[in-house]
């Protein structure tokens, strides 16, 4: 499938992330600093909704139980070897679009 569009820029402000529906998957998508990242929406600890999350620069904070993740990567705060999927991101103009077939 490829790229897909998941909205636009304006709708995730600097500093905020938000929970998207994209080809019937929820996934977070965070500004930091102007760039778009997009991460699997589930914490790994027990499926908290990480775009209902707190930012904080680049580390969003699961509102269920406080696991931290790095939004450019993935990965948990507090242990780097273990993480949520990330997605690329294509930013066209004023929309972001997100390749929903290649998680890493």
């Amino acid at each position: 499938m490829g790229f897909v569009r998941a909205g636009k820029v304006a709708d995730v402000p600097a500093g905020t992330i938000c929970e998207i529906q994209v080809e019937g998957k929820t996934i977070a998508i965070a500004n930091v600093a102007g760039g778009i990242h997009a991460i699997h929406n589930a914490c790994l600890h027990r499926g908290g909704p990480l775009g209902q999350g707190v930012m904080d620069g680049k580390l969003v904070t699961c509102p269920w139980h406080g696991w931290s993740y790095d939004v450019t990567n993935g990965k948990v705060g507090h242990n780097q070897a273990v993480g949520v999927a990330c997605y690329r991101v294509e930013v066209r103009g004023d929309e972001i679009f997100v390749d929903i077939d290649d998680a890493k």
